[in-house]
């Protein structure tokens, strides 16, 4: 078991700026830290690496489809699907320079599209398409790509676990999985616990985050159920901790953070360890 941070609790783009934050991870416990790539080139990714493992911190990259740019995965115009692949690729890149071994986050569609109903076969059939090459470039490199299912409120076309581990049987990729997220599924499953014996087979990391995407273990969601069912079920990747504040407003306003949901940053990040670390040791 790895247990990380998802550094966009402070930025959308680590630089020099964050390594107070990432010393103070790492002084807390944590083996690793989960990179945004939303921005910049893989030699930007490799320098920043370069000095994780001089840190002795491990790393994973996470990304999006941005809306805008013309690129989508489950569009029915082959040159926006092109465009959605090459993005992945780019991601794939600079989570390879990192030396990262996972690429992240809800890559099935352009983050908050909705076309007024659900996903139809043929954007499931282009998107696994597409993530199926995306997933061969990834192997080259010994990286797994996690596909993440979102709420409703953001996405359309992947909402829940049993929709993401029939898409990950769809690609059929060795190093090609789904990212399982407590916030998403508080909202869309009926039982959030239930879903993990079912899709371990197609699971391929942890998110981490409280109801309202603050502390870890502040709100109402049953961690030591999740953790006991994670470890039951012979899970052994990371668990990241993913929360939200209002530091960078583009971000809080996508995340829909409108008020604090924490006093301070320690208390997330320490609370959120401890959490992690003795709920795993009693499960």
């Amino acid at each position: 078991m790895k247990l990380g941070f998802n550094l966009l609790l402070w930025t959308s783009h680590v630089t020099e700026t964050e390594w107070p934050v990432i010393a103070a991870l790492k002084a807390t416990g944590y083996d690793g830290v989960e990179i945004p790539m939303f921005t910049g080139t893989p030699d930007h990714y490799a320098k920043l690496g370069r000095r994780l493992k001089a840190e002795g911190l491990k790393a994973s990259g996470i990304g999006i489809i941005p809306p805008g740019i013309g690129a989508n995965p489950v569009s029915a115009v082959k040159a926006e699907r092109d465009k959605a692949l090459q993005h992945m690729m780019w991601l794939i890149d600079c989570t390879a320079a990192l030396e990262g071994d996972i690429a992240a986050g809800p890559l099935h569609q352009p983050l908050g599209e909705f076309v007024g109903r659900g996903p139809n076969a043929h954007e499931i059939n282009w998107c696994a398409d597409v993530h199926r090459a995306a997933a061969e470039h990834a192997a080259q490199f010994g990286i797994t790509l996690a596909v993440e299912p979102l709420n409703r409120f953001e996405c359309y076309m992947l909402t829940s676990a049993r929709q993401a581990a029939d898409l990950v049987r769809k690609v059929g990729a060795p190093n090609y999985g789904y990212l399982y997220d407590t916030f998403h599924f508080n909202i869309e499953e009926d039982s959030i616990v239930s879903v993990i014996p079912e899709t371990i087979a197609e699971m391929a990391h942890v998110h981490i985050s409280e109801n309202n995407r603050g502390v870890p273990g502040a709100g109402h969601i049953d961690f030591a159920s999740v953790f006991k069912t994670l470890k039951a079920a012979g899970y052994d990747g990371w668990m990241t901790i993913e929360a939200f504040g209002a530091a960078l407003p583009d971000l809080a306003a996508a995340t829909k953070i409108w008020r604090p949901l924490f006093a301070r940053y320690e208390d997330v990040y320490e609370k959120g360890f401890r959490l992690m670390r003795d709920g795993w040791d009693r499960a």
